[in-house]
This record gives structure tokens, sequence and C-alpha cells, in this order.
């Protein structure tokens, strides 16, 4: 999926929603722990309740791995039912790999031709070569963790230069263009720091930045709204434990797709005052 194909759905359904699938075995309710596979079960049930209001689903990585084989086993049958159902609905892998070159070019065969996933979160930390290998495809995206919304952001992202005063999550979205564009780059950039998206948006204005924290994390879809998107939109704002955990109960995929319609709708009303449909 190319940039301006991404526009045109979130303009057809009014919505620039990515439901995170952090699909974790220990929360789904009971009665799904019955079925052949329990994680599965509970994800097609999000999916049929939410896809006519998502443009996006993002598939957290960690809640597959930590059930081994069969955790590959139920991520393989979600990305295959979304391929399937709903091939307008681009797809995300939050891997956050990065590795030298010839690993990253492992990872990038892994998410790309054996799962078919569209895009895939590398972290920047090991340079350049570390994430090349996964630009080689053509129509498939790499997203860098830029600005993160955990505690922990503060840590290394806000360092400065002392001669500059750039941080460091600014170096790396001004470095980062040097290895890709707009058309196969995206960026991480947390809800909970929207007040920095104005900023972030004077360096990488044409870019998709991936918002994460809007929801349970406490992150404000208005402030992103108005700090960060541009005439094509330019975000993708992720909920997952707000969506998909709105209910433990029989009801779960019911209350899911009326957690996701109302962000839906907020989204779709924005998208009216920014005159974007």
């Amino acid at each position: 999926m190319n940039k301006a194909q991404l526009f045109e759905n979130i303009k057809k359904k009014g919505s620039f929603l990515c439901v995170g699938l952090d699909s974790d075995i220990k929360k789904i309710p009971v009665h799904l722990l019955d079925t052949s596979d329990p994680v599965f079960s509970f994800n097609k049930g999000i999916i049929d309740a939410t896809a006519e209001y998502t443009v996006a689903y993002k598939p957290n990585l960690a809640f597959y791995e930590s059930n081994g084989l069969q955790g590959w086993s139920s991520l393989e049958k979600t990305v295959h039912y979304i391929r399937e159902k709903h091939p307008d609905i681009f797809l995300i892998a939050d891997a956050k790999r990065g590795d030298i070159g010839n690993t990253s070019s492992m990872y990038a065969r892994a998410f790309f031709e054996n799962l078919d996933f569209g895009s895939v979160t590398v972290a920047p930390y090991m340079g350049e070569d570390s994430v090349k290998p996964f630009l080689g495809y053509p129509e498939k995206w790499v997203i860098l963790l830029a600005l993160t919304s955990n505690k922990g952001a503060f840590d290394f992202q806000f360092m400065q230069d002392k001669v500059s005063g750039e941080k460091l999550f600014e170096k790396v979205l001004k470095q980062s263009q040097n290895w890709g564009t707009d058309e196969n780059m995206m960026y991480v950039v947390g809800a909970t720091k929207a007040e920095e998206l104005s900023g972030i948006r004077k360096i990488v204005p044409n870019h998709v930045l991936l918002v994460p924290g809007v929801g349970a994390q406490g992150g404000s879809l208005q402030e992103v709204a108005r700090y960060g998107m541009n005439s094509q939109c330019g975000l993708l704002v992720n909920s997952s434990r707000a969506i998909i955990y709105a209910s433990s109960e029989t009801d779960f995929a019911e209350k899911a797709g009326l957690a996701a319609q109302e962000t839906r709708d907020e989204m779709t009303a924005l998208l009216h005052d920014y005159k974007l449909i």
C-alpha cells in the first residue's frame, strides 16, 4: 500500500484509527479458552467488529511470541484473515526490530515475504545499515521509533547536543531522511508527547506518523490532530486496550466495535474540521 492509497482509505472511512492487537491470552474472555486457538478466536471477533471503523491493525509481536509456536500460528492466522477479508487495511508488525544488516535482511524477509505485513516497526539505534534492508520492498514501510510514549523516553530521547541544542529524537528524524522517503518510512511519535508534534512536523512535514498512547495511556486525540495533522492527514492513531479490552465478557466484540465506532466518529469530525473530507 502506498501513501495515496492509505489517504484514500482514510477519507473513505472517515478514520485514521489503528487498532492494536495486543492480545494477551491471560486477558481475553474466559469462554474463548475452550476454542482450539483462543487468541485467534479473540482477534477474529475484534476484527469483525472493528474493521469498518479502522484503517490499520497492529499486532504487537511480543504477545504472540510469548505463546511459542501456538502464538506464531495465531499471528499467521490473524494476518491471513485480515488479508483475505479486509485487503484494504494497512497491516503493521509491531516488532521493534533493528540489527546488523544481514540480520535485518532476515527480519525483513520474515515480515514482508513470509507473513505479508505492510510495515514493521524498527528501532534506529544501530543506524542506517540496520534499517536499509527493510526499505528494499516496494510499497512496504519502515515505521521508525522516533519519540515514544513511555516514561523511559526521557532517559535518552531528549538528550541534547551541547552545541546545537538538538535533541536525540530530532537527530533521528533528520538523519533517517537520508535512508528513505515519505513513501516508505513513517515515524512513531507518542501521543503523550503531543506538545512536541508541531516541532516534529517542521522536520518531517510530509511523513505519516504512527501515534500510540491515545486512550488507556491518556493521550489527547484533539491535541494530536491539532499539532500533527497535515494535508493528507499524515496520522495513524493507535488504540489498543481501550478497544480490544472494552469488555471481558461474551459481548467483548460488540463492545470493541462500539469503542472503535466512537473513536472513528471523533476522527471523522476532526477530518471535517481540517477540511480533509
